[in-house]
C-alpha cells in the first residue's frame, strides 16, 4: 500500500470519528491501568460491568492493596483469567505505593516492570494517559493492518512498528483508538462487513464480502 492510500484512509477514519478514544470505562490514570490489565483476552463491556462496583469499592492503588488478592478476585471473577490478573493487579498495586508515591508511571520502562503490563498494555497507557503517539497492537489491529494491506506483519510488533513508521504524524496519537474500533465493529474476523465500510474502496484484501 502506498503512502497516498494510507493517508486517504486515516483521512475517512478521522471524517468519521474526529476524537475517538478507548470504550473501557475510568476515571484516571490508575482506573484506566487496571481497566486495560483486566481486558486482556475479555471484552470491554465485561471488563465494564465488572470495574463499574470494584471503582466504588476501591480506585486507588492503596485501596486495592487494602482490598486483598482474595476480595479483588470475587470482584472480577466474571472476567477470563481472574486468578492472574488479581495476582498481577495486586503486586502492581504494592509497586506503586512503594516506588512510585501511588501514581501511575508516565514510561515505557516504569510501565512495563509492573507485573501484568506488557508492551501493549504500556503502549494503550502511554497513548490515552500520556497522549503519547504509541499504536498497541491488538488481535483486531494485527487483523486489519494485515487484511486491509495498511501494515502487514507477521507479528505484532513488526506491524506495529510498520504503524509507527508508515502512520502520518497528525495521524498516530488517534490511529490506535481507529484501528481497533474499526477491526471490531467493521473489519470483524469471521464476516468483515465490507458493505458498510467506509475505506473499502482503498482497502486492498480481496475476498471482500
Amino acid at each position: 500500500m502506498n503512502a497516498k492510500k494510507r493517508e486517504a484512509i486515516y483521512q475517512l477514519l478521522k471524517a468519521a470519528n474526529p476524537t475517538p478514544t478507548t470504550e473501557l470505562d475510568y476515571s484516571g490514570n490508575f482506573e484506566l491501568l487496571v481497566a486495560v490489565v483486566l481486558s486482556a483476552q475479555a471484552t470491554d463491556i465485561s471488563v465494564n460491568k465488572a470495574t463499574a462496583h470494584l471503582f466504588k469499592l476501591a480506585n486507588t492503588p492503596q485501596a486495592f492493596v487494602d482490598l486483598g488478592e482474595q476480595k479483588l478476585r470475587e470482584q472480577i471473577k466474571t472476567i477470563g483469567l481472574y486468578n492472574s490478573k488479581a495476582k498481577h493487579i495486586i503486586a502492581t498495586c504494592r509497586i506503586l505505593v512503594d516506588q512510585h508515591h501511588g501514581e501511575v508511571p508516565g514510561t515505557r520502562e516504569g510501565l512495563e516492570a509492573l507485573p501484568g503490563v506488557g508492551r501493549k498494555t504500556a503502549n494503550v497507557i502511554l497513548n490515552t494517559a500520556f497522549g503519547e503517539p504509541t499504536i498497541a497492537v491488538d488481535t483486531h489491529i494485527f487483523r486489519v493492518s494485515n487484511r486491509t494491506g495498511l501494515a502487514p506483519g507477521k507479528t505484532p510488533l513488526e506491524v506495529e512498528k510498520k504503524l509507527v513508521r508508515y502512520t502520518p504524524k497528525e495521524y498516530r496519537l488517534d490511529a490506535h483508538h481507529w484501528l481497533i474500533l474499526h477491526g471490531r465493529y467493521v473489519c470483524k474476523a469471521r464476516k468483515p462487513e465490507c458493505q458498510q465500510c467506509i475505506i473499502e474502496t482503498l482497502c486492498e484484501y480481496r475476498e471482500k464480502t
